[in-house]
């Protein structure tokens, strides 16, 4: 049976997450999961003004985290027979225009070169904008309730330039989760958020985590989520927990719970969801430009610098984020929910980086020197 937080005190957690709250997080909560049991807390606020703290198990938007679940669905689909790794993706998806070249394997990998629909940043300190919904504070605020079609953003990803010939670099884009949910759609004949309940939340018993697509609105329990921007020289913050997550689509769109992804990664090392040779492929990192970090299909594979190693995603959306962190073998686990204010400017993304280094370190590392860099 495992250990609560009632049954059992650890303040270095605690203290942990209050600092990270000191760092400008409205709110945090923490589940983990290791030898000593199952500890649980939070700190902060779930609302600004409030002085409730967040739900433990509140319900989340937890970004990226959303590709880690739609890779293991392409992957499951492999196991049926319906998609194979190494065949272009264009011979799936063929009205596209895509590069014969792509496979689905480099879409999950990031190793297509496909132009990210919500904006390029490049190694000279350029910036080229994706679709008009990511491009200025005031914009995205003005536009939360538009209902973009998958087919549109991975259209105006192809009218841009490709970053590199497909499988000769890395880059990571949004474009290509986008096109693996249009994957699922076309060979299952099914919608995405179907095929999730299917082969991943149903057999798991994911209650409370969703594949939105267009629903706005995210289940009680819930910490608060804001968005800053200016508007004719003003500042204004915003509650943007309601919105409508077709603008990142199968990118970062699904809501979920501390118990959730828990649950989700330990079963998915685990070996309860791929076969062994599958979640071999999963887990063999392709080199990145992130010091310690690989990636594979769908996951970062991170050494902590002190010789481990932990399968890992973590995602912000909006004023939402999530942290998700397991030992190879799953018998540690972090995941972690934030509520904050978020603006175009991303000025919360490095005490965002910083509370995950923190946590990493505390749990994984036993409070030892720094781990390596985390990864929004």
């Amino acid at each position: 049976m495992s250990i609560t937080l009632a049954e059992q005190d650890r303040p270095e957690l605690q203290k942990v997450i209050e600092e990270i709250v000191d760092s400008g997080i409205a709110g945090i909560t923490l589940r983990v999961h290791d030898e000593r049991g199952e500890w649980v807390g939070s700190a902060g606020v779930a609302e600004l003004g409030g002085t409730a703290k967040p739900p433990t198990n509140g319900h989340v938007r937890i970004g990226s985290n959303t590709k880690t679940f739609t890779a293991s669905l392409v992957l499951q689909l492999v196991a049926e027979g319906k998609i194979a790794l190494d065949s272009p993706a264009a011979d799936y998806l063929p009205d596209l225009g895509l590069d014969e070249r792509i496979t689905v394997r480099m879409l999950l990998q990031h190793t297509s070169g496909v132009f990210n629909f919500t904006g390029e940043y490049y190694a000279d300190g350029t910036f080229t904008p994706g679709i008009p919904a990511t491009t200025a504070g005031k914009e995205w605020v003005d536009n939360r309730f538009t209902t973009y079609p998958p087919e549109d953003l991975v259209r105006l990803a192809l009218s841009k330039p490709a970053r590199f010939e497909p499988g000769t670099d890395w880059s990571y884009s949004n474009t290509n989760y986008v096109l693996a949910r249009l994957l699922v759609e076309r060979v299952t004949g099914r919608p995405f958020a179907q095929e999730m309940q299917r082969l991943i939340l149903g057999p798991l018993g994911l209650t409370g985590t969703v594949a939105p697509t267009t629903q706005t609105e995210v289940s009680e329990p819930h910490a608060h989520a804001y968005y800053r921007y200016e508007d004719d020289g003003e500042q204004k913050t915003v509650d943007v927990t309601r919105h409508n997550p077709s603008w990142i689509s199968s990118g970062g769109d699904m809501i979920s719970t501390t118990q959730d992804l828990h649950t989700f990664i330990s079963a998915l090392v685990g070996g309860k969801l791929l076969t062994a040779e599958l979640l071999t492929e999963m887990c063999t990192p392709h080199p990145t430009p992130i010091p310690n970090m690989g990636y594979g299909l769908g996951v970062f594979v991170q050494d902590t610098g002190l010789g481990g190693t932990v399968i890992t995603h973590n995602g912000g959306i909006a004023g939402h984020a999530a942290l998700m962190y397991s030992t190879p073998d799953g018998s540690k686990t972090l995941t972690a929910t934030l509520n904050y204010v978020d603006d175009a400017a991303l000025s919360l993304a490095v005490p965002f980086q910083q509370a995950t280094q923190r946590l990493v370190n505390e749990v994984f590392c036993a409070g030892q020197a720094d781990p390596a860099r985390p990864t929004r």
